[in-house]
Order: structure tokens, then sequence, then C-alpha cells
């Protein structure tokens, strides 16, 4: 007689680890005077870090620019719009559109612009003013880790420079090439872009501009200057065509009127000579003045008419810029935040002491563990 036995499926037990979390809180409160050690160590380190960070104020502004958009989109720009997209930056008119607002102002020959612009700060207590690159140059400091980091970097290149051929250096902005610009320059230039910086909104497309500086006064005056540089590069690049045109009608202008009047006087001066003469010789000359200068006035009319139209179109391309929230001087410095970072170093502080008590301790009588088991083991062959 056959048995069926019936194999019921086995399931190994898994083993976790479980975490006492009340045995890991005993571990801590038994050591609780260490953690306050190393939380005072933290924030004294964090006290030292904050008063080393020099305070720097920051400007906001606001402004609202005109976008010339083509015609069309009906439906598909309000579905667009829910979706955070705005099709009438995208069909502008002109190759310059707020979305390239941020790559114009960061770029070098934008940013070279503004080093001799004239700012006045206060330096140790005192009034002073001088232009951009100078200031940036000469009155601002970084934390003094930033020079210690430096130090090595600056040895080996004044070490490296002894077997290189001496350059007459350049200092300044004297002379001034924006495809090629010095050491000094570029680090001048590199600290103008990490000091401003605009963001467009792609739905309303609304600026927003940002400029940081270590004197209040110094980031109201190039937030003013960047918003004025930056209104004009898009006002000349818009209206560049239309500027051409105008030049173009100007001089025909000029030279029809010339031509106008030049005829006209010969045609007075001969009425003039022959006044009484009836031969017919006299009035053909006659009517041959009269229509050459009639031609001369209706081309001097049509160019005057050219003219106005084109002012007008100078004057309907030139963009507006609307400024929402102009530039003010801060009261209160953005940065540091000293609170912050104190709490910041207290936390990281405890977190260090809290991962050396639990885990830390462990781990090291661990290696000393085994390195003492190998030196028993190395040794025991020789007593024996």
């Amino acid at each position: 007689m056959e048995e069926t036995k019936n194999t019921e499926p086995q399931y190994r037990e898994e083993e976790y680890d479980e975490i006492d979390i009340m045995e890991l809180l005993r571990k801590l409160f038994k050591d609780w005077k260490l953690i306050l050690k190393w939380c005072g160590v933290a924030a004294v380190v964090g006290l030292v870090i904050a008063f080393s960070i020099p305070k720097e104020y920051t400007v906001n502004s606001t402004l609202a620019p005109e976008v010339v958009s083509r015609s069309g989109g009906g439906n598909l720009s309000s579905l667009a719009s829910l979706a955070g997209i705005n099709l009438s930056s995208m069909s502008t008119a002109d190759a310059v559109y707020p979305d390239l607002y941020p790559d114009i102002i960061s770029s070098t020959p934008f940013v070279v612009e503004l080093f001799p612009v004239q700012v006045d700060f206060k330096y140790k207590k005192e009034a002073m003013s001088s232009d951009l690159y100078t200031y940036l140059k000469e009155y601002t400091r970084g934390p003094w880790w930033g020079k210690v980091m430096q130090f090595p970097f600056k040895a080996l290149g004044w070490f490296m420079g002894l077997f290189r051929e001496k350059e007459e250096g350049v200092e300044g902005y004297a002379s001034l090439n924006p495809s090629e610009l010095t050491q000094e320059q570029e680090d001048i230039a590199k600290a103008i872009r990490e000091s401003v910086s605009l963001a467009v909104d792609k739905k309303t497309s609304v600026i927003s501009l940002t400029v940081t500086a270590q004197d209040p006064k110094v980031a109201a005056r190039i937030s003013e200057e960047v918003i004025a540089r930056l209104q004009t590069y898009v006002t000349n690049y818009r209206t560049e065509k239309s500027r051409q045109d105008l030049e173009y009608y100007e001089k025909l202008y000029d030279e029809s009127r010339e031509a106008y009047f030049a005829s006209q006087q010969r045609y007075a001066s001969y009425v003039d000579r022959n006044q009484g003469v009836v031969l017919q010789r006299v009035r053909t000359e006659q009517e041959r003045l009269q229509n050459e200068m009639n031609l001369n006035y209706q081309l001097y009319n049509a160019c005057a008419q050219q003219l106005q139209t084109a002012k007008a179109k100078v004057q309907q391309e030139t963009p507006v810029f609307t400024i929402i929230n102009p530039p003010q001087v801060p009261l209160k410095r953005s940065k540091p935040s000293k609170p912050t970072i104190l709490l910041a170093s207290i936390f990281l502080g405890a977190m260090i002491a809290a991962v050396w008590i639990l885990w830390g301790r462990d781990i090291i009588a661990g290696f000393k563990k085994k390195d003492e088991d190998a030196v028993e083991a190395e040794t025991a062959p020789d007593r024996e």
C-alpha cells in the first residue's frame, strides 16, 4: 500500500537584527557629558566661522519687459500657460527674448563694461569712492581660510615663475581686451558674475534681479547700473535695423533737399534773366527747368515722408521696461546668518558625538582586538 506523503513547503526563518532604541538612548544618556563637550567645541567652531565670513547685503529688483510677439496661438497659448510655458516669449519677433537675459548679463562684454562704474562705500567706517574694479580688488575681503587654502598654490606658482620668462604684468583695466583678459581681470569678472544673478519667470516673463555686495550702497548702485545697461542693450538690438533705416532716409532727405533747392535756384535765376523774351527756345528751357524742379520737389517730399515714418518706427520698436520693484539700499545684511551657523554646528557636533558613542568606539575596539590577536598568533610559535 502506497503512502502518499504531503510535502509542505518549508520556509526558512530569516533572522533580523533588531535595533533596540532604548538601549541606544541609554548609551547616549550614559555619556551625556561627552556629548555636551562635543557641542561646546562645535559651538566655538561655529562662532569662529560665523564671525570670519564677511557681511553681505542683497538687493532684489523686479521688472517686466515689453515682449513683442507674433499674432496667433489662440487656445494653444492658453493651454500652454496652464503647463507653465509662455508661447509669447517663444514667438517673439526678435532674437533677444527674456529667457536670454541671464546669458547677456553674464557675458564677458557686458561684465567688463561694469569695471569703470563709480561706487560709494564705507571702508573701516570711512566714506570712500572708487570704480567697481578697484573696490572688488582692494576693498573686499574673504574668510581667512580662503587665504590659507590659496597659499600652497600661490607658493607653487611663485616657484614655477622662477623658471619662466618674466612677462610685464598688466594691472587694472587701462588696457582691456574682452577677448583676452588678464588673470586679475578674469578674477574681477568672476566676482561680478557671482554677485549678480537674474532669473526669468517663463510664464509671466517677469525678471528678478539679485545683486550681492559687502556694502549696501554698492549693491544698490550695481543693481541700478545692470538694469540700465540691460535696457540699453535690448533697445539697441531691437532698434538697430530701424536706426540704420533712419540714417539712410536722413541721408536721402538731405540729398533731395539740396537737389530741390539747387533746381529751384536755377529755375528762378533763368526766369529772372529772360523776362519779356518770347523766343521758343527760352520757353522750352524754362519748362525743362520747371519740370526738373517739380521732380526734385516730389523726391524731396517723398523722402520727408519716409523720414518721418522711419522716426516713428524707431519709437515704436523701442522696448519699455516697467520696474515693478526698484533697487533700494538694504538696511540688514542677508548673510551670514550667525544663529543658523551656530545651530547647525551644534547639531553637527551632537551627531558626531552620538556616532562615536554608539558605533565609533566599538569599531576602534574591534580593530585593536584584531591587531592584538594577530600579534598573539605570531608570537605563539616562538613560545612553543
